[in-house]
């Protein structure tokens, strides 16, 4: 699941998870491209305040998939082997996710 090196730990994804999360963040990425086209272009306030509200929701549901994937496989991985810094990691991270 999950390695330690040198400074970073850094996680092995599946293919499926990882396409996943690649589609999403280029999909994200260009909402931003979008967005900044729009202010290129001179696009009426509200229109952009829309978009901009499209990109925070695709942001949470980003953040909702990778946490849930994160709890069932690292945190659940890092319980099973005694190591419980992981649940303070995730509980630590949580409030920063809900603001």
């Amino acid at each position: 699941m999950e390695k330690e090196s040198c400074c970073h730990k850094t996680k092995e994804r599946s293919e499926k998870e990882y396409k996943d999360l690649i589609n999403r963040l280029n999909r994200i990425e260009g909402q931003v491209r979008g967005i900044k086209g729009m202010v290129e272009k001179d696009a009426y306030c509200t229109d952009i305040l829309i978009q901009v509200a499209a990109i925070n929701a695709a942001l949470n549901s980003f953040n909702k998939v990778l946490l849930a994937n994160h709890i069932k496989t690292c945190v659940t991985q890092d319980i099973r082997e005694g190591k419980e810094e992981s649940m303070e990691e995730l509980l630590a991270i949580l409030p920063k996710l809900m603001k």
